[in-house]
């Protein structure tokens, strides 16, 4: 799956469960509130709609001190943590916020080898202009539970070509307050002192690197030196606190691959004798034995690779062996994946990362790389057979519908197979990343006895799609998405992952898709696909589709819209003018007055109403999309990051979210059509619009953007048509860059799907069951009435835990502010708050509401949680109270 730029949307700017609240960046704060519009707050709970992974997963990192503590690392989409019990993994980057979205994309992670505790994040997503931001190192005491962040003075690429590699940050094995972090862009060697606080480059390293992927590539995506690729340590040449002497380093350079310091770091040679004309994405040291392996590819990943070879390098003698388990002559493909096994280091596994035909393969050795079987061989050819079995009964759409013709299987081995690592504590157990999932084993010694070994996806919790459109029908399935690299779903059941993504034809990118008001079977989707229609239509409400026709020129997706009556569409595909057609697109034809790449959406009253925008004007078509008209509208924004969508129910009734820093940007209403529309006081800055279900009392229905409102970032809701606002997100669940789409839930009052560039499709839950609305802003004196506070620890480990409280209006009276008193039973202490302020004094803990959250309404809630540390015992506070009132214990 080619994740080089499926994120459209992003570029125009320049799960599994959430087991309670999500880790928080120290460095990130909300911004002074803006009491010229109404804010309030409201309690939800966020969970993602299953799919179980839907992207590249470039890293898996296993702690080699404690058993069953690993991570993994997305090129968009946040890192992740491993949970046994539930053999889950736990997003740890979604306090990301808007200013920052380029730090969901990891391109490194390290766990430290001494304090389990601590891991290391290298956050950004690119290095070229796309990402407007410089990286960062995050580093967390609390296993991702909270992260502080520390400024680099120059850009990473999570998602650049070579972020396979690795891993590019490390964490010295004998005195782990030393770092090293591997730049790219000619930037070079990286150090720290102080555990990742601060860094500075290693002056004397003697080479930044010099491979680019394609010198001829203007965007600097393909142009990018790839620079330092991995750091490696030889453990045994150091001793407790004492910086590790032996530092190998691996640079994206063919001639001169791999580095060393034989003195912790004060100087630096090209080890003698290594071979040439490749380059070496991984080093991996079986320090035991004295061996370095290295995996080599003629590129540098994760998607092109047509030659390899593996080597292993002898510490003690300086001797190099090709260990390749085939003749150069007989590789297609380049090797990255590399792993060693702990419990028996002579036993080496690799990939051939970039053989996408008939399918990747694995290679193992029980020798130190002097023999080598594979995962799977020719009987006779073009039969197979393999060393494994495959279930994706959990996630079934890898099997991508495909019915090939051998030697190809379905589902997949894999490709993109640069993450490879055995288990340190258990030799059965094996996971590596794909391009779309984490597979893995817990029976891997069958390989060497002659069985099979069971692989299986171990994915769940990890969420990586990018969402471009969101779509929630007022009957059948109650969310429809359209997804970057693997098209998209239809949900029928939030909780369960879909069967199958769209297909006939399979978009590799949906970019648009709509329904038909009226009648909601009637569905559309565009998108990309490298041969064959670009436009699909189903009757059954998206569960099967087939094919329309393309107009000539079509080149992409672009945008679509359903009539009302699903009778028309209008398209406004890439590499051609907007078209309309009646029934189901056997037959384009052009429509006037409107400029090529416009938006399109419809009234979803008139089915001969439809609308369109393009850089600055608005568009109007009374005749079914055959002619455009031009609104006399003023003061839209005047570039094209804009997305409008008309209220289902009310004819000529658009509301239009969009904009920039440098000129109009914020949320506009109509009630004409379009012919006037009047920006919403108070609304500073918004980039999407959806609608839900009214709330109880409510004559409209209730409004959801990702915008800023009152100096804060976040996803809002309005339940009296833009007067006023209710924060529903917060500073843990804030996901990036989530300006993609947002719809609310016409069935269900409060529930909304937001789409996330990496994080897949989130959804939210209000505790407001009543759909209550904002409140008096202005404050007032601290409450004392009726009170309930539900205390929950959501995370434990040796001397920390992470927490969780959830406190109750249970009174009559709305809240213009709150002071929430507890006291630890066993002396814990709070290290971190969030959605709070607080103050502690011995045991005696005040947590205040923060300026968005201090309005709560009568049978509402808010919720903040901490991060704190506790020795001995981690009992519950018993006793809350709120200013001087009681409040019950839930």
């Amino acid at each position: 799956m080619r994740r080089t730029r499926i994120l459209t949307t992003v570029l125009a700017l320049a799960a599994g469960l959430l087991a309670g609240s999500p880790p928080v960046m120290a460095a990130e704060k909300a911004g002074s509130a803006d009491r010229s519009v109404s804010v309030a707050a409201d309690t939800y709970t966020w969970k993602n709609a299953r799919i179980d992974g839907g992207g590249f997963v470039p890293g898996i990192v296993f702690n080699r001190k404690e058993r069953n503590l690993a991570y993994a690392r997305t090129d968009i989409g946040g890192a992740y943590r491993w949970v046994q019990s539930s053999k889950t993994w736990t997003p740890l980057l979604d306090s990301v916020g808007w200013d920052d979205w380029g730090h969901t994309g990891v391109v490194s992670l390290a766990s430290d080898p001494v304090d389990p505790d601590k891991v290391y994040v290298a956050a950004g997503t690119y290095t070229n202009s796309w990402d407007p931001g410089n990286g960062a190192i995050l580093r967390s005491s609390d296993r991702g539970a909270s992260w502080r962040k520390a400024g680099l003075p120059f850009k990473l690429g999570g998602n650049m070509p070579g972020r396979g590699m690795g891993e590019r940050l490390a964490v010295d094995p004998n005195k782990n307050s030393v770092l090293y972090l591997g730049a790219p862009s000619g930037k070079g060697l990286w150090r720290s002192t102080d555990s990742g606080a601060s860094w500075s480059q290693v002056t004397h390293f003697p080479n930044v690197g010099n491979y680019v992927a394609d010198p001829s590539d203007t965007s600097g995506y393909s142009s990018d030196n790839q620079g330092i690729v991995w750091v490696t340590f030889d453990e045994t040449t150091g001793t407790s606190g004492n910086a590790t002497k032996t530092v190998y380093v691996g640079v994206a350079d063919k001639d001169n691959a791999v580095y060393r310091s034989t003195d912790a770091g004060a100087t630096w040679s090209r080890v003698a004798g290594q071979p040439t004309g490749y380059l070496a994405h991984k080093g991996v040291l079986d320090a035991t034995n004295g061996h370095l392996y290295l995996s080599y590819s003629d590129k540098g990943g994760p998607y092109d690779g047509g030659k390899g070879q593996l080597w292993r390098y002898t510490t003690a003698t300086g001797a190099w062996t090709n260990i390749s388990p085939v003749a150069e002559a007989d590789t297609y493909y380049g090797f990255s994946g590399l792993t060693v096994d702990r419990q028996d280091p002579g036993t080496v596994m690799a990939t051939a990362y970039s053989s996408w035909w008939p399918d990747t393969q694995i290679f193992r050795s029980t020798d130190s790389g002097a023999t080598w079987t594979k995962a799977w061989d020719y009987s006779s050819y073009p039969n197979r057979s393999n060393r494994f079995t495959m279930d994706v009964s959990s996630s079934p759409w890898l099997t991508w519908g495909a019915n090939p013709s051998p030697p190809e299987q379905s589902p997949k081995l894999g490709w993109m197979t640069e993450a490879l690592e055995i288990d340190p504590f258990d030799s059965n157990r094996m996971m590596y990343g794909t391009g779309a999932t984490i597979y893995g084993t817990e029976n891997l010694g069958n390989w060497d006895s002659g069985g099979q070994f069971a692989i299986k996806p171990m994915v769940r919790g990890l969420e990586e799609t990018a969402v471009l459109d969101l779509a929630s029908p007022p009957s059948g399935a109650p969310l429809l998405s359209a997804l970057g690299d693997i098209g998209g779903f239809r949900h029928t059941d939030l909780t369960k992952v879909p069967s199958m993504m769209f297909t006939q034809p399979n978009f590799t990118t949906t970019t648009s898709l709509d329904y038909a008001e009226s009648q909601p079977n009637t569905v559309v989707r565009v998108g990309d696909l490298d041969s064959g229609p670009h436009i699909a239509f189903s009757t059954d409400n998206g569960a099967n589709w087939f094919a329309g026709s393309d107009p000539s020129g079509v080149s992409g997706g672009g945008t679509v819209a359903a009539a009302s009556d699903g009778s028309r569409f209008v398209w406004s595909p890439a590499g051609t003018g907007v078209r309309y057609t009646t029934g189901f697109g056997t037959s384009w034809s052009a429509s006037s007055g409107i400029p090529a790449d416009a938006i399109v959406e419809s009234d979803r009253v008139d089915p001969k109403t439809f609308y369109g925008f393009k850089s600055g004007k608005f568009y109007v078509s009374s005749d079914g999309g055959a002619t455009f008209t031009a609104s006399n509208a003023t003061g839209l924004p005047s570039g094209d990051s804009v997305r409008f969508k008309a209220l289902p129910g009310v004819k000529g009734d658009v509301w239009l979210a969009g904009g920039a820093t440098d000129g109009a940007y914020g949320l506009w209403h109509s009630t004409n059509a379009g012919a006037t529309f009047t920006k919403v006081s108070g609304v500073e800055q918004a980039d999407t619009i959806g609608f839900g279900k009214a709330a109880s009392g409510a004559s409209y229905q209730t409004l959801y953007t990702s915008a800023r409102i009152g100096g804060v970032r976040g996803i809002f809701r309005s339940t009296d048509k833009g007067a006023s606002w209710t924060r529903i997100n917060d500073d843990a669940h804030q996901w990036g860059w989530t300006g993609g789409a947002i719809t609310g839930d016409p069935r269900v009052y409060g529930r909304v799907y937001v789409s996330t560039n990496g994080r897949g499709v989130v959804y939210g839950d209000s505790s407001d069951t009543g759909g209550g609305g904002g409140t008096d802003p202005d404050p007032g004196p601290q409450p004392t009435g009726p009170c309930a506070v539900t205390y929950k620890v959501t995370n434990e480990w040796a001397g920390g835990f992470q927490a969780d409280v959830r406190l109750a209006n249970t009174g009559t009276s709305a809240w213009t502010g709150w002071s929430l008193g507890w006291t630890f039973p066993d002396g814990q202490s709070v290290s971190q708050i969030w959605n709070a302020a607080h103050t502690q004094s011995g045991s005696a803990v005040t947590a205040r509401n923060i300026t968005w959250n201090g309005n709560v309404a009568a049978g509402s809630s808010v919720s903040f949680g901490f991060t704190g540390s506790w020795s001995g015992t981690n009992g519950r506070p018993t006793a809350f109270k709120l200013g001087d009132q009681s409040c019950a214990v839930t």
